[in-house]
Parts: C-alpha cells; sequence; structure tokens
C-alpha cells in the first residue's frame, strides 16, 4: 500500500494523467487528513476553486491543494516528534503510566481526524496548517474553555457520530470535535450540559 509521500509524488507528477493525479490526492488523504476524509477535501476543493467531483481540475488549483496538506502534515508531524521525545523522557524518569492526554494523542497518532469535523461541509475556513498550529498550542498550554480553533465558546456534546471518536465536545462555530484534553472540566461538563438540554427541548 503506497504511503503518503509516494500518493503525493504521483499527485505532483505533471507527466500523469490528470485524473490519475486527482485520485492520488484524493488517497493521500487516507493517510492525513485532519477534518477527516470528506471534510478535508471538501476544505481543498473550497479553497482552491476545486470541483468535488471534477475529474480533471486545473493542475495549478490540484497542486495548491496538495501543497496545503503537505504543509499541514510537515506541522503535524514536528508536533508528533516532539511528542514522542517528551515520552521517551518521561519513561526515562519513571513515569511510565499514560495520561488522559496520552490516550487521546494514540487515538491521534498520524493526524487523521484530529479535529474531526461532524459534518463534512462545515469545518474551518482556515489554511489547514494554521489550524493545525491554533490546535498545537492549545495541546501544549493548559486546558481552556474555548475552542482552540476559533475561540468560540458554543460548545455542546455530539453524540452517534457514526465513527470515531463516537461523541465529544462539537464546536457550533467552526464545526470541529474539540480534543478533550484541552478543555477544562467545567467545559466539558457544560458542553455535556447542552447536549441534555438540547435533547429535553426536543423531547
Amino acid at each position: 500500500m503506497a504511503g503518503f509521500r509516494s500518493l503525493a509524488r504521483q499527485a505532483r507528477d505533471p507527466r500523469g494523467d490528470l485524473a490519475l493525479r486527482r485520485y492520488s490526492l484524493r488517497k493521500c488523504l487516507e493517510r492525513f487528513a485532519p477534518y477527516g476524509h470528506r471534510a478535508t477535501w471538501d476544505h481543498l476543493c473550497a479553497r482552491h476553486g476545486i470541483g468535488p467531483e471534477d475529474r480533471s481540475p486545473d493542475p495549478v488549483r490540484l497542486m495548491r491543494a496538495l501543497d496545503e496538506l503537505e504543509a499541514a502534515r510537515a506541522v503535524w508531524l514536528g508536533y508528533e516528534a516532539g511528542f514522542a521525545e517528551r515520552r521517551r523522557r518521561e519513561k526515562h524518569d519513571g513515569l511510565r503510566r499514560p495520561s488522559a492526554f496520552d490516550d487521546w494523542h494514540r487515538r491521534a497518532w498520524g493526524g487523521y481526524g484530529v479535529a474531526r469535523c461532524a459534518d463534512p461541509e462545515v469545518h474551518p475556513a482556515a489554511p489547514l496548517a494554521e489550524v493545525l498550529g491554533r490546535l498545537i498550542a492549545a495541546l501544549e498550554s493548559e486546558p481552556g474553555t474555548a475552542c482552540p480553533v476559533c475561540a468560540g465558546t458554543e460548545i455542546a456534546w455530539a453524540s452517534e457520530l457514526g465513527c470515531e471518536p463516537w461523541s465529544g465536545p462539537l464546536c457550533t462555530g467552526c464545526g470541529i470535535l474539540v480534543p478533550q484534553p484541552v478543555l477544562t472540566p467545567g467545559a466539558l461538563a457544560k458542553a455535556r450540559s447542552e447536549r441534555r438540554r438540547d435533547l429535553a427541548s426536543a423531547a
């Protein structure tokens, strides 16, 4: 099975068939898609003027989309390298029991779905690398009460999402499932109460 870099080379090859290059870019999203596959594709298409179903997109637009995806992946891989180094130091110092943060990080390893969007058509408008930079800054800081991507405070608990994570705090502003480690216990409790209130009002 081809890896991200191999697929990216195929997508970038100017001698390749344009439909195959588009297909290779879509396959890249099976390896790295911060919002999930469909939402990340929708984001790239919207930002770079590509028709989601266009089998022969403008190659310049296609390459700009790939550039954005590769830049975001570089940001995330840099973060993961730092995280791995920290865990090695902690293990060396005798801290071997992983925290809840480490449990979340293992599920997000590789960056696929790290800022999953429950609705594929609702996602942040900023470049992926910028979004991941904001998310990483939050992961490396004390927990807060707002979405690390858009700073919105309207966060409600979403459930029955159809894929992992099966539930979690959803920012109603930018559409991402906010990683639980970046929110305070109070913010998480508020999100859960927002969900319960929605259910009660619908009954």
